[in-house]
């Protein structure tokens, strides 16, 4: 099998605030300290005589990699983002931004979600894309409306509770 991948669907390019924020931390993080490090460990490695015996100058070397990848992707990205910083005109319909209170109506569990862009989800806060089926599915939709989503593991029908922007929490 060859090494070509078909380019990835393209994202929303879309962020938060404390989205964007926590991009350019990362990248300043891996600009500023972490590549220097690796740097400065990579030439001692290479220092030590032959490199293609040398697991430490190896590591290194991927290393480096690593972090000039996605230094190269975040700079890109940073320039294209747009900074979504303003409630809609209309605070009680879901858009990008909001933070949502569902209830599966099969299993009666309530989940609380907050839609963000697709470089700042974090399943642990409950921080799911706006690319994401769900999010798709929960757009424009009001408190008390009712919807199916097509998740992986099936559809499954919601009932909107709440919805907050800012620092609401979705009730």
């Amino acid at each position: 099998m060859g090494r070509w991948r078909p380019p990835a669907a393209g994202s929303t390019a879309l962020v938060t605030p404390q989205g964007h924020a926590r991009l350019k931390a990362e990248l300043d993080e891996l600009w500023r300290l972490r590549r220097p490090e690796v740097v400065k460990a990579l030439a001692a490695a290479a220092a030590e005589g032959d490199r293609s015996e040398n697991a430490e100058y190896s590591y290194r070397k991927k290393q480096l990699g690593e972090i000039d990848r996605r230094v190269r992707y975040l700079s890109k990205r940073l320039q294209v983002l747009r900074v979504v910083d303003t409630v809609p005109t209309d605070p009680g319909a879901v858009f990008f931004g909001a933070t949502v209170k569902l209830e599966n109506l099969a299993s009666g569990e309530v989940a609380r979600y907050r839609i963000v862009g697709p470089d700042e989800t974090d399943a642990k806060r409950g921080h799911i894309s706006i690319d994401s089926p769900l999010a798709r599915a929960l757009l424009k939709k009001r408190v008390d409306d009712e919807f199916e989503a097509v998740l992986p593991g099936g559809a499954a029908r919601f009932a909107i509770i709440a919805v907050a922007y800012g620092d609401g929490d979705g009730g």
